[in-house]
């Protein structure tokens, strides 16, 4: 009877363990969004994806276990930025993407943002480059994304100029999302040292003041980023692993 006892505590205590196992093994999915425009405005110039924003927070996600889906307006192979990709700007994570046929496989075939249903991911995050300025910020499917994730207490993350996403979104009472909220993106300063100030439609500084976020930036090229909330921002390309750490943190504490 001991016996019989003894083996029965143990299988209950084995199912508990394999419940709680189960439950704690849930592999987080976070969706990607990236850009489908690749013209800087009225110039012959390209824009799109600034790759380091990209990389660094894929690999710093992917190496947590974490799954990362990519989407964009149009689906398929999303432009990358030509200069983002000049010898100056490459990191450890720009040149393991580079060197990784398989991320550059998945890459190659984002998923058509009207088919992504926030139920089936645990966050979203938007890499920048210029590109977001002309598609993602009008991108109605986009808009909705962010709100629906957001209202259903999910964390949402940009960086650089991944912002200009924000431009339209709104909250349940109709006001901007990023209104009495603690947001960065480019600073102006930054936008000036790239000759762009007069090429953009808008600038995500001013963009973000004027819809009545609180706005907060480091020094110039630093890096730099905020959490507030569900809603986390960083400031340039520097600051993409940063936004990375706090989303991580975020979802870690869900």
């Amino acid at each position: 009877m001991k016996n019989l006892v003894k083996i029965t505590l143990v299988g209950i205590i084995l199912a508990l363990s394999n419940i709680t196992y189960s439950q704690n093994s849930k592999k987080l999915k976070v969706l990607f969004v990236v850009t489908s425009h690749d013209k800087l405005g009225d110039t012959d110039k390209k824009t799109g994806l600034w790759i380091e924003e990209f990389a660094t927070p894929y690999y710093n996600l992917v190496d947590q276990g974490v799954k990362v889906v990519i989407a964009s307006p149009k689906g398929g192979q999303p432009p990358i930025d030509p200069k983002s990709t000049s010898p100056d700007f490459q990191t450890e994570a720009t040149k393991r993407f580079y060197s990784d046929s398989r991320t550059q496989r998945i890459f190659s075939k984002t998923v058509k943002l009207s088919k992504v249903n926030h139920e089936d991911y645990d966050a979203v995050f938007y890499p920048g480059g210029h590109g977001p300025l002309w598609d993602l910020s009008n991108d109605t499917n986009s808009i909705q994304l962010i709100e629906s994730f957001y209202n259903n207490n999910k964390p949402i993350a940009f960086v650089c100029h991944a912002p200009a996403a924000l431009l339209n979104v709104k909250d349940k009472q109709g006001q901007a999302l990023v209104k009495g909220k603690k947001v960065t993106g480019f600073t102006n300063g930054e936008e000036a040292a790239v000759g762009l100030t007069s090429i953009v439609p808008f600038l995500i500084e001013d963009m973000l003041i004027q819809n009545g976020a609180i706005y907060e930036k480091g020094a110039d090229w630093s890096p730099f980023a905020v959490s507030d909330g569900l809603l986390i921002s960083g400031q340039n390309p520097q600051s993409a692993s940063l936004v990375a750490d706090l989303l991580i943190e975020k979802l870690k504490k869900m």
